[in-house]
C-alpha cells in the first residue's frame, strides 16, 4: 500500500489526533510503513523529538502509534500562544520568532518540502488537519486543511463528534461552506465517540449520503479508557475529572487538585497520576477547590508570569501558601514556586516575585532547553523532557534529581517538589515515591499505591484501542483504497453562494 490521506475535523477536539493515530495503528500492525504529519498545529501541549527539536504532543502520540521515535518532520510548523493574540512559532522543531497575525507568515514551502519528503520515506503518510476547514476566514493561508489537501492531492476523511449533538449538520454544514475544488477533496465522514442504538443513527447516515454523495466510512462508539494524551485544552475542563478514578488499592483515595492555569501546557504530565487507582485528579480554578484536596500540582504554562498574576487573583496563591498541603510544580509551575523570576523574555515583565516555596531564582534566557535527560531521583532511574525557556540561576534548597551527567536539577523540600522535566511522573518508580510522600504529609494512612500500574503500558494499550476502533468500525477495504487511488474526481458538489478565495494555497 502506497499513498496518503488528510483526516480534518468539523472543529477542535473532534477527533481528529484519535483517528489518525488509530489509522497510523492500524496500518503498522499490516507491516505498512506509515508516519503522522501535521502541518500546522496550535497547541501548548508538545514533546521533544530525538533531533533536540519541538513537536506537537499529538504527533508524538501518532509515531508510537506508527511504531516511531517522534520527529520534528511530523509537525514542521507548531504554534504555541502565549496569550490571545500572539504564538510562538517553532518552525521544524526551532524557535522562529512570535506571529501575532496568522497572516503574516507563509509556511507553505516549508510544509509541502517536508511532506514530500515523507511520502518518499514511509509507504503512506497521514497527515492531520487543523481546527476545521470550515474557517473560511482563514483560507487564503491554509497550509493545514484543504489547501493542504489540494497542493498535495490528498483524499479528505472529515470527523464529527456526535457526543456535541448536531454531528450531521456539522458534516454537512462543513462541506456545505466550501469551494467547490476543496469540496472535491471531502470523500467521506466518520462518525466519533457514538453510544447508543445503531438503528437509530441509520437514516440520519442514509441522509447524509443522499445529499452530499459522500459515505459514511464507520462509526466510532465511545470508549470511556481513551482519555490519555489529551491534544487540545478544550478537553481540560474547568473544575473537570481527569481520567476514569479506579477504586483503591488500600483503603483510602488520594486527592489531587491540578490548577488549571489559563495558557496550561503539557498538562499531560498528571495523566500519569490518573493512571493510578485510588488516585483522584481534577482540575480546579478557584481556591475553594483546594479545602478537600491532598496534593496540589502547578502544571506547565507557555506565560509564567502572566499565569502567577492569574494565580495570585484567583485567590489560589494564597491558598496554596496560607496552607499545608504538598505541592507539586512542573516546568511553569516550577518557577512560580520559587522566590524570584526575572523575565525579559516572555512577558518582558522584569522582576517578579514568586510564591516563596522554594528557595531558588529563575531567570528566563532567549535561547530555548529542549532535552530528553535521564538521571536518578530519590534512588530511582528516571527519564523526562524539557521544554522551557527559564533557567534556575541561584538555590538553597536541594535539588530532585542527579542527571546522568552529573549535575543537578529540581528541588525537594518536606512539603513542595519541583522540577523542569515534563514526564518525570511517567516513571513507574518515581511516581509512586511521591505517592507516598504525598500520603504522609497528608494524613492518608490508609492509602497504598499499586504496586504494578504502568503509564506506558497505559499508553500503549490506549493505542492498541485506536488500531482495534479502526479495524473493527470503519470501511477499512474502502480506507486502503482512497489512500492508493487518492481523491475521486466525480464526486457531487453543493451548490451554495460563495466567492473564491484569493492567494489561497493550492
Amino acid at each position: 500500500m502506497r499513498g496518503a490521506l488528510l483526516v480534518a475535523g468539523t472543529s477542535s477536539d473532534a477527533g481528529k489526533s484519535v483517528l489518525a493515530a488509530g489509522i497510523c495503528r492500524w496500518l503498522a500492525r499490516q507491516g505498512v510503513r506509515v508516519a503522522p504529519f501535521k502541518a500546522q498545529n496550535m497547541s501548548n501541549n508538545s514533546a521533544v523529538t530525538v533531533e533536540g527539536g519541538e513537536i506537537g504532543r499529538a504527533q508524538a502520540m501518532q509515531a508510537r502509534a506508527a511504531g516511531l521515535e517522534p520527529s520534528v518532520r511530523f509537525n514542521p510548523v507548531l504554534l504555541k500562544p502565549g496569550s490571545d493574540r500572539s504564538s510562538q512559532v517553532v518552525l521544524l522543531g526551532k524557535p522562529a520568532g512570535t506571529l501575532r497575525d496568522y497572516r503574516q507568515r507563509d509556511f507553505g514551502d516549508t510544509v509541502l518540502s517536508t511532506l514530500d519528503g515523507l511520502r518518499c520515506e514511509f509507504d503512506v503518510v497521514v497527515c492531520e488537519g487543523a481546527g476545521s476547514p470550515a474557517e473560511v476566514n482563514l483560507r487564503a493561508g491554509d497550509v493545514a486543511n484543504l489547501g493542504l489537501a489540494r497542493a498535495a492531492d490528498l483524499p479528505v476523511l472529515v470527523v464529527g463528534d456526535i457526543d456535541r449533538g448536531g454531528v450531521l449538520a456539522h458534516l454537512f454544514g462543513t462541506l456545505a461552506v466550501l469551494d467547490p475544488a476543496d469540496q472535491a477533496m471531502i470523500q467521506a465522514f466518520v462518525i466519533n465517540k457514538f453510544r447508543g442504538d445503531p438503528g437509530l443513527l441509520r437514516p440520519g447516515l442514509d441522509w447524509l449520503t443522499g445529499v452530499t454523495g459522500r459515505p459514511v466510512a464507520g462509526v466510532l462508539p465511545w470508549r470511556e479508557e481513551l482519555w490519555l494524551d489529551t491534544e487540545d485544552s478544550l478537553s481540560y475542563a474547568a473544575d473537570g475529572v481527569i481520567g476514569r478514578p479506579r477504586p483503591p488499592h488500600g483503603d483510602q483515595w488520594l486527592r489531587v487538585a491540578v490548577v488549571r492555569l489559563p495558557r496550561i501546557s503539557n498538562a499531560t504530565d498528571v495523566e500519569a497520576l490518573a493512571c493510578e487507582p485510588g488516585v483522584a485528579v481534577r482540575f480546579v480554578t478557584e481556591p475553594s477547590r483546594l479545602a478537600d484536596a491532598d496534593l496540589v500540582v502547578l502544571p506547565g504554562t507557555k506565560s509564567t508570569v502572566d499565569d502567577l498574576k492569574w494565580l495570585r487573583d484567583s485567590g489560589i496563591a494564597d491558598a496554596i501558601v496560607g496552607s499545608n498541603l504538598p505541592v507539586v510544580g512542573i516546568c511553569g509551575g516550577f518557577q512560580m514556586l520559587g522566590t524570584r523570576i526575572v523575565d525579559h523574555v516572555e512577558s518582558g515583565a522584569g522582576e517578579v516575585a514568586g510564591l516563596g516555596l522554594l528557595d531558588l531564582d529563575v531567570e528566563f534566557a532567549v535561547e530555548k532547553t529542549l532535552a530528553r535527560p535521564a538521571g536518578t531521583a530519590c534512588g530511582h532511574p528516571v527519564s523526562g523532557y524539557e521544554i522551557h525557556h527559564g533557567r534556575v540561576v541561584r538555590q538553597g534548597t536541594p535539588s530532585l534529581v542527579e542527571r546522568a551527567d552529573g549535575t543537578e536539577e529540581g528541588a525537594w523540600t518536606d512539603r513542595v517538589l519541583g522540577t523542569h522535566w515534563h514526564g518525570l511522573l511517567d516513571n513507574d518508580a518515581f511516581r509512586r515515591h511521591v505517592l507516598r510522600w504525598a500520603a504522609e504529609r497528608a494524613g492518608r494512612d490508609g492509602f497504598v499505591p499499586a504496586p504494578d500500574t504502568s503509564a506506558a503500558a497505559a499508553r500503549a494499550a490506549q493505542l492498541d484501542v485506536l488500531g482495534d476502533l479502526v479495524a473493527e468500525h470503519l470501511d477499512t477495504a474502502a480506507l486502503a483504497r482512497l489512500i492508493e487511488d487518492g481523491p475521486r474526481r466525480d464526486l457531487p458538489g453543493l451548490v451554495v453562494s460563495r466567492h473564491e478565495v484569493p492567494g489561497a494555497l493550492r
